[in-house]
Formats: C-alpha cells, sequence, structure tokens
C-alpha cells in the first residue's frame, strides 16, 4: 500500500516541487498532493484545505508530509495535519527534489522504512560542486 505524500510549502515552492518531479517521473507525480500557502492565508483555511487533500488519498493508512522550513507556517501546518492524523503520519522538514525523488521511488515501502530513505537522499542532495570539475568537463 502507497503512503501518501502531501508537500506543504511556501508558495509556489510545493507546486515548483511537484513539476520537478513530473519532469523525471510523469506518473509518480500525480499521486503527490501539493499545498502553497499563501503569506496572507488564515491558518484555518490553510488546515481545511490540507485535511481536503489527505482526504483525496482514499485508501491510504499513511501520510508523509514533506514541508520547506523547520517552525515556519507550512510546517506547523504539517505538524497540526500529523497530530489529528496519530501515528499513521509524519513530518519532515527541509524538503528538496532529491528527496522527493526518493519519496515517490520508495513510496510503496512501510513508512518506518520510507522515512529513513527519503532523509538519506535530501541530506545527500547536498554537495558542494567545484567550478573546477565543470572547467575540466567544458561544460554544466
Amino acid at each position: 500500500m502507497d503512503n501518501g505524500l502531501l508537500i506543504i510549502a511556501h508558495t509556489p515552492l510545493a507546486s515548483a516541487l511537484r513539476q520537478g518531479v513530473a519532469h523525471v517521473f510523469p506518473e509518480q507525480a500525480k499521486s503527490l498532493r501539493v499545498l502553497d500557502v499563501q503569506a496572507a492565508d488564515p491558518i484555518e483555511a490553510s488546515l481545511k484545505s490540507g485535511r481536503a487533500l489527505l482526504a483525496t488519498f482514499g485508501h491510504e493508512k499513511n501520510f508523509l508530509l514533506l514541508t520547506d522550513i523547520m517552525g515556519a507556517t507550512p510546517c506547523n501546518l504539517a505538524t497540526r495535519l500529523a497530530q489529528e492524523a496519530g501515528e499513521q503520519a509524519r513530518v519532515v522538514a527541509g524538503v528538496n527534489l532529491p528527496m522527493l525523488l526518493r519519496a515517490v521511488t520508495y513510496q510503496a515501502l512501510p513508512l518506518e522504512e520510507l522515512l529513513p530513505i527519503v532523509l538519506t537522499g535530501g541530506v545527500q542532495g547536498i554537495v558542494e560542486v567545484s567550478s573546477s570539475a565543470i572547467d575540466e568537463k567544458g561544460k554544466t
């Protein structure tokens, strides 16, 4: 059974991340739900939207909520939604495209197995790229 994946981030990051997934894995992108949080949106309206998005997963019992910045409004929304869902939800802050690609690739794993894979993908996706490596090849 696939886990439900919901990205909650400052607008337009959530939608942009889904577009990035669609570029690499068009079919898997269809399973993602996104909530772009506008600065002026009331928190209760965003919570209502988040609940509605989680409800669209239907048969999935577990959810992974990916958000952009620890402690910011999208993260606080994700945390509240996860608290409502109980043991069947986890929240990860600091979402990036490598993390998200891992999430959709291994979406069918049990949530407790998926979580460390997603975290590892996010961390391993952050590397310094030497300008000399670009110069040696002549192109990026």
